[in-house]
C-alpha cells in the first residue's frame, strides 16, 4: 500500500487524548451534549477540582497602534495562546476599515497577528462577526489557516500542558488550569467582556473520559477512496449481502463519506509500523520526520535498507535507519484477519481452502469499525471479498438501552443468571474491577436497585430462551 501511494505521511489535526497520549479515530470519540454551563472533572488535572464547559468567553484584542479593539468569543479560552489572526467577513461594513490591520497578543508580545477576511469561516450575523483563528487547534481554523497561509502554532505538549509557545506566564500549566488563569489575566487587563451560556457537543475519549484535543501532529494515513467505492459497489451489486438489509444505509453513509484513515497509534502494544526514517551522510544528513520522502518501508530492516539504497542511489552500507515508534491502528491489523490468518501473502493450502469465507456473523455496532475494514483490505490486497454474507445480530443491552460495557460496569455475567449470585458478590466484583471510582459508585447504586436480593437461579434454558426471544 505504501508503494502504491495509498499509505502516506502528513501533518494534520488528529483527535488527541492527552491522558492516553495517542491519536484516536473519530469513531472512538464519544460526544457529551451540554445544555449550557457544566462543571466536569478532567483526567490529568486536580481530581478535587471541576472545570467549566458549555460557556462562551468574550474578550478583546487591541488593534496595534490604536485605542480600538475587536471582540471575539470562544469556548476554549486556553487556545487563544495559539491565536495568529482574527477573521471577519469581507462584506461586513463594521470591519472594512480594519482589513489587514495588525493586532497585539496580550501574552506573546512578539507574535504577529492580523485581521483576515474569510467568508467561509465567518457568519456576519453570529456574535460579533469576528472569529479568533487558532490553526493548530481547531479544524475550521486549520482550514482558514491553509487558505491564508497563516502560522500554525501548537501551544500544548502531548500531555496537555502549555508549552513554551504559550508564553512564560502559562508554560507548564494543564490546559484547563490555564483556561482559568488566562481568564484572570485578561480580566486584569480589562479585556474580558463576560461569559454567556453555550449549548455544545463535547468530544470525550471513550476509554479515558479525557476531553479530546484537536492536535497537530505528523501521522500515517491511508487513502481509502477507491477501497471504499469498491466496498459500496459490492453491496449495491449484491456480491456482498448485509443481513438485515436495513444496515445497508449505515454501510453506504459511512463509506460514501469516508475520510483518509489515520493509522498511527502511540500505544505500547500492536503491530509496530514497518516504516524507517532514512539518514545517509551527505545525502540526507538531517531527515525530517514530517517528510514522507525521507521514509522507506520493509518487512524487515534489511529489506528497508535495500529500498533506501535503491531510492537514493547509494551503497546500502551508507544507509542508517530508524524505525517509527508508532503502532498500527487496531482496526488496520484486524482488517487483515480473513486472509493473514491463513498464511497470506504466501499461497498456502489453508488460504486456498478457507479464503474467501462464506458468512461473517457479528454485532452491528462494529459494522464500520471492523467489517468495512476487512472488506476494504481484502479487496485491496487480494482482489477478493473476504465473505459473501454479513449477518448482524442484535445487541444485549442494559435496561436503559445502553450497550453492555466493561468500562461502564453495566455487564451481567451469564453465569450469574444461570447459577444465581448474591448482591454482595455482584458488588465485590465492581470493587475489584479497574473501573474509575465514579463509575463504580454509579454501578453499585444501579446493581443495588435492580438486584436488592441478588440474582436468583434462572437456569441455562431460561437464559437461552430470553436471548432468543430478544432477537425476534
Amino acid at each position: 500500500m505504501f508503494e502504491k501511494g495509498l499509505v502516506y505521511r502528513a501533518t494534520r489535526l488528529v483527535n488527541w487524548s492527552c491522558a492516553l497520549k495517542t491519536a484516536l479515530s473519530d469513531l472512538e470519540v464519544e460526544h457529551l451534549e451540554l445544555d449550557g454551563p457544566t462543571k466536569l472533572s478532567v483526567p490529568g488535572h486536580d481530581p478535587n477540582r471541576k472545570y467549566e464547559f458549555g460557556t462562551l468567553t468574550h474578550f478583546t484584542y487591541k488593534i496595534k497602534g490604536t485605542n480600538e479593539t475587536i471582540e471575539v468569543a470562544t469556548t476554549r479560552l486556553e487556545t487563544m495562546l495559539g491565536d495568529v489572526a482574527v477573521a471577519v467577513h469581507p462584506e461586513d461594513e463594521r470591519y472594512k476599515h480594519l482589513h489587514g490591520k495588525e493586532l497585539e497578543h496580550p501574552f506573546v508580545k512578539d507574535r504577529t497577528m492580523r485581521i483576515v477576511t474569510d467568508a467561509i469561516t465567518v457568519k456576519m450575523e453570529f456574535g460579533t462577526g469576528a472569529v479568533k483563528i487558532t490553526p493548530a487547534h481547531d479544524p475550521n481554523d486549520y482550514a482558514c489557516g491553509k487558505r491564508h497561509n497563516l502560522e500554525f502554532i501548537n501551544v500544548f505538549d502531548e500531555d496537555g500542558k502549555i508549552n513554551h509557545h504559550g508564553g512564560e506566564a502559562f508554560a507548564g500549566l494543564p490546559r484547563f488550569d490555564a483556561r482559568v488563569e488566562i481568564y484572570k489575566a485578561l480580566e486584569k487587563l480589562g479585556q474580558i467582556k463576560g461569559k454567556s451560556p453555550n449549548p455544545m457537543r463535547l468530544g470525550r475519549c471513550s476509554k479515558s473520559n479525557d476531553i479530546i484535543e484537536p492536535y497537530l501532529k505528523p501521522q500515517w494515513y491511508v487513502d481509502c477512496k477507491d477501497m471504499a467505492k469498491r466496498s459500496v459497489d459490492a453491496v449495491k451489486n449484491k456480491e456482498l449481502k448485509i443481513v438485515p438489509e436495513s444496515h445497508e444505509r449505515t454501510w453506504f453513509h459511512w463509506l460514501e463519506n469516508i475520510q483518509d484513515w489515520c493509522i498511527s497509534r502511540q500505544l505500547w502494544w500492536g503491530h509496530r509500523i514497518p516504516v524507517y526514517l532514512v539518514t545517509i551522510p551527505g545525502v540526507v544528513d538531517h531527515p525530517d520526520v514530517n517528510n514522507h520522502d525521507h521514509y522507506v518501508v520493509g518487512r524487515n530492516i534489511e529489506e528497508a535498507r535495500q529500498a533506501a539504497a535503491k531510492k537514493f542511489k547509494v551503497d546500502p552500507a551508507k544507509v542508517q535507519l530508524d524505525q517509527d515508534e508508532d503502532v498500527l491502528d487496531t482496526w488496520f491489523s484486524s482488517g487483515l484477519f480473513p486472509f493473514a490468518t491463513m498464511g497470506w501473502p504466501n499461497e498456502t493450502e489453508d488460504l486456498k481452502a478457507f479464503f474467501p469465507g462464506d458468512l461473517l456473523e457479528t454485532g452491528h455496532d462494529i459494522l464500520f469499525f471492523w467489517v468495512a475494514r476487512m472488506v476494504m483490505m481484502s479487496l485491496e490486497l487480494t482482489d477478493k471479498l473476504p465473505f459473501h454474507t454479513v449477518f448482524l445480530h442484535t445487541m444485549v443491552r442494559d435496561e436503559e438501552g445502553a450497550k453492555m460495557s466493561k468500562s461502564k460496569g453495566n455487564v451481567i455475567d451469564p453465569l450469574e443468571v444461570m447459577d444465581s449470585c448474591t448482591l454482595d458478590v455482584l458488588l465485590q466484583k465492581l470493587t475489584d474491577s479497574n473501573l474509575p471510582e465514579s463509575e463504580v459508585k454509579k454501578a453499585i447504586v444501579a446493581k443495588s436497585k435492580d438486584f436488592p436480593t441478588g440474582i436468583p437461579e434462572c437456569g441455562t434454558d431460561a437464559l437461552r430462551f430470553a436471548l432468543l426471544n430478544y432477537m425476534i
